[in-house]
């Protein structure tokens, strides 16, 4: 069964951990000084903050796998549509090591699919980027890619 995944950047960490603590009715399954994350199974998503990277709003979107035979199902799904893939195989940030690939919308989007592995104890470990990749930006999304999308103020609807 796959898990829905979204990512935002915030500027305040602890007034948005007890924002979402207060929203979901539970504390991050984990939390560290830039990051935080909740494993919810109603509704079952992934929900991550950090203070990394661009302005505050959605960094990206994604799915998050249980086995490793669901991210391939993603993967050839994404090459058979013929979607941009970007595989970054086995790889670590956002204090795990995971099998991922990205996809980009029309809009700029990354989605990022993945299977985690393991948790480590660091947000990301060095990396080498060939020519033909794009340096990874926060939480390893493709750089200039993910699109930070502003809360509107409260007068505002829809």
């Amino acid at each position: 069964m796959k898990r829905f995944h979204i990512h935002t950047h915030v500027e305040d960490l602890a007034a948005s951990i007890a924002f979402y603590s207060k929203l979901f009715g539970a504390t991050p399954a984990r939390a560290e000084s830039d990051y935080a994350k909740w494993m919810l199974e109603d509704p079952r998503i992934n929900f991550a903050i950090s203070t990394r990277g661009g302005k505050p709003g959605i960094d990206h979107l994604g799915f998050q796998t249980d086995s490793p035979e669901e991210l391939a199902e993603l993967k050839a799904r994404a090459e058979a549509a013929e979607l941009g893939l970007r595989d970054d195989g086995a790889t670590s940030c956002c204090y795990a090591r995971s099998d991922k690939h990205w996809i980009t919308d029309p809009q700029g989007i990354a989605w990022e699919h993945f299977h985690t592995l393991a948790d480590i104890p660091l947000f990301s470990e060095p990396v080498t980027v060939t020519v033909a990749q794009e340096p990874a930006g926060a939480c390893c999304a493709p750089r200039g890619r993910a699109v930070a999308i502003p809360v509107k103020p409260a007068s505002s609807c829809c």
